[in-house]
């Protein structure tokens, strides 16, 4: 248990139903606050420190060790919190998906430092734990396969490796991966990749990815939209066994 914030509520006389309650979450959510490693989505932190009268950084240390960019921590909080992902991918591999030489081969050409690298493949090999949790979040991967068939910088043990990974992630009981062919030609997902989360209670987040910056939407009208092209793309891509001996076809290929 985070022993910090337990103590906290004992002393304030607060439980996860009554945070649940001041804070507009579900009581489950507010009841994984306590636990190692869960930290409340950004726009509840604050208001939560405040509840218990402490300060984030004592209930919650782990907020100053974070190696993701600014920018991208309120998705990786939410994607911390969510029960279910489905995740559409055009040219790269999910980043709960990736291998570690994978995603560092994603920065390279990047005008970043080695320690700026270092940083953040660190925290994306760090999100994978939520696959590992006793209650992990459904995870439904559907990529684009332009994304096991691009080379690496000409590594191809890298690739196979990553292919390999990837059809161990797929036999997770939580996590299922979809391939759309290359003989479909034009579809929906040519338009660029996404995610929608869904959080315990009902509610559903949807990110965006672009070149400059990623968006995060609770627009309900654009996530509706973004439902529709999920199903289109998704009727597009290949079985699960499909998939999955596409993916071993693949790794054969980066021999």
């Amino acid at each position: 248990m985070n022993h910090a914030v337990v103590e906290a509520m004992t002393q304030c006389g607060e439980t996860a139903d009554s945070l649940a309650a001041q804070t507009g979450v579900d009581p489950k959510t507010a009841a994984r606050w306590a636990n190692p490693g869960r930290i409340p989505q950004t726009r509840h932190r604050a208001q939560v420190a405040a509840i218990l009268g402490r300060e984030v950084i004592d209930l919650w240390p782990d907020v100053l060790k974070r190696r993701e960019p600014a920018w991208f921590r309120p998705w990786a909080d939410i994607e911390r919190e969510a029960v279910a992902l489905r995740w559409y991918e055009l040219a790269w591999v999910p980043g709960l998906l990736q291998t570690e030489a994978y995603a560092r081969a994603t920065l390279a050409g990047e005008l970043l430092s080695s320690q700026d690298v270092d940083h953040l493949v660190q925290a994306r090999v760090g999100r994978q734990a939520v696959l590992q949790r006793d209650q992990p979040p459904l995870l439904i991967a559907v990529m684009d396969e332009a994304v096991v068939r691009r080379s690496a910088y000409g590594d191809r043990d890298l690739m196979r490796d990553q292919c390999e990974h990837l059809i161990a992630c797929a036999q997770l009981p939580s996590v299922q991966v979809y391939v759309v062919p290359t003989m479909v030609g034009m579809y929906p997902g040519l338009g660029g990749p996404f995610i929608l989360a869904e959080l315990e209670g009902g509610g559903r987040v949807a990110h965006i990815d672009g070149q400059a910056q990623a968006q995060i939407t609770e627009q309900q009208t654009e996530i509706a939209t973004l439902d529709r092209r999920w199903e289109r793309i998704r009727g597009e891509a290949l079985s699960r066994g499909q998939s999955l001996d596409l993916l071993r076809e693949a790794a054969s290929s980066w021999t």
